[in-house]
């Protein structure tokens, strides 16, 4: 069964480029080593900050679209993996390991099979 491990963080969390981000990088990169050696696919990339998004809204067949995130919150979605386990046991301790669980938190969702 495949599920998202959807990484939410706060200001505090490291923008890329920016201070702490390096160190960040080299715990992911050890936490993809952890995965990989598991034998299972996943892929997972971290995002821009939410000041570089945009929002599309289609009503009434017109396209709108804002700058900024869909909503306006002190937590944003900063990264994803999208990971295979063999039950939620386990997805939930792979999110307990990606790093920024450390200060951030975690959301675990099944993946609806199409």
């Amino acid at each position: 069964m495949r599920y998202m491990l959807i990484i939410h963080n706060d200001e505090t969390h490291p923008l890329p480029g920016g201070p702490g981000w390096d160190e960040l990088m080299t715990d992911y990169a050890e936490f993809s080593k952890q995965l990989a050696s598991y034998g299972r696919p996943f892929t997972g990339d971290p995002l821009m900050g939410p000041d570089t998004a945009t929002t599309v809204r289609v009503r009434n067949g017109e396209t709108l679209t804002v700058d900024g995130p869909f909503a306006e919150t002190k937590e944003w979605m900063s990264g994803y993996y999208l990971i295979d386990c063999d039950d939620l046991d386990q997805a939930l301790r792979a999110a307990a390991m990606v790093p920024s669980a450390r200060f951030g938190s975690v959301e675990v969702r099944p993946v609806a099979e199409m």
